[in-house]
């Protein structure tokens, strides 16, 4: 009998466990690479998975609720780290929930989000044993749950969910990453600086992952990427980033120049309003 990656990944992001779904994320990885696990080429699941495998803690509110708190005290240090290891436990989910949904495309495009999967797990164990050392765990401060609703918002399509979650959301992160290790070498960290070098070295393979099959779907459906781009902002609602980009990275992560100028407000061209319309498939979801 055929083992599906498909029903396996599914399978991984449904457990609410943080440690049993990173354990089966790396085996989910493990078995791919030795032939144990296969892709096999059917329709699309378009059904959002309204609430994926996470445990009952941290408590949800909206992102404007989720309170700040300064670095400098014991509190306000370990939210700051929560946080972080709330986006990578998110990004696990995100990343097996392409390799469940997306079944038309090909093997190139679950073996990369595998290796996404795996390296988010890796990133939330280590953000996990830095929040233990200050003696606090996942849970133990609210989050927000926005780069999962915008997950559900872009179930029904690849092309939105590429250019929504990796280039705009997960981008996002690059920008933020260089300010909060600055944050942290001020008050002595110098344990999660590390952890955060390695988490951005790898985000940076992330965007460029989503911005491969962006590009690709792109090219499949006759769009023109850059313009797409931007249209699906706009009809989505998305968040636009905030300045200033960390440009470097956004350019190994497949950005171009001229995209970057408009996205950090220095030109003009390209805008949404004179670019692509977005394609009714590509709408939002529900």
């Amino acid at each position: 009998m055929i083992r599906l990656i498909h029903d396996a990944a599914l399978h991984a992001l449904m457990l609410c466990d943080p440690a049993e779904k990173c354990a089966a994320t790396a085996r989910l990885r493990s078995d791919w690479l030795q032939g144990r696990l296969h892709a096999v080429a059917a329709e699309d699941r378009q059904e959002p998975i309204d609430v994926p495998g996470r445990p009952p803690r941290p408590i949800l509110v909206e992102g404007r609720k989720v309170p700040g708190r300064g670095i400098g005290s014991r509190e306000g240090h370990g939210a700051l780290l929560h946080a972080i290891a709330h986006i990578e436990f998110n990004a696990i989910n995100l990343a097996l929930d392409c390799v469940h949904r997306f079944r038309s495309m090909p093997a190139d495009f679950h073996d990369d989000w595998l290796r996404v999967a795996a390296e988010e797990a890796h990133h939330f164990d280590l953000v996990r044993r830095r929040l233990k050392a200050l003696g606090f765990d996942y849970g133990d401060f609210p989050a927000h749950d926005g780069l999962w609703m915008m997950a559900c918002r872009t179930a029904h399509d690849l092309l939105a969910r590429m250019a929504l979650v990796p280039r705009v959301l997960e981008a996002r992160g690059l920008d933020a990453t260089p300010p909060i290790m600055a944050r942290l070498k001020s008050i002595g960290d110098e344990d999660s600086v590390a952890v955060l070098e390695i988490i951005l070295r790898d985000e940076i393979g992330h965007v460029a992952v989503g911005d491969r099959w962006f590009r690709l779907s792109c090219a499949g459906r006759g769009l023109e990427p850059e313009a797409t781009y931007l249209a699906l902002i706009d009809a989505f609602d998305a968040p636009r980033p905030h300045p200033p980009l960390h440009r470097e990275a956004r350019l190994a992560a497949g950005f171009s120049e001229s995209e970057l100028d408009v996205l950090s407000g220095s030109s003009k061209g390209g805008c949404a309003s004179a670019g692509a319309a977005v394609p009714a498939a590509t709408r939002s979801g529900p």
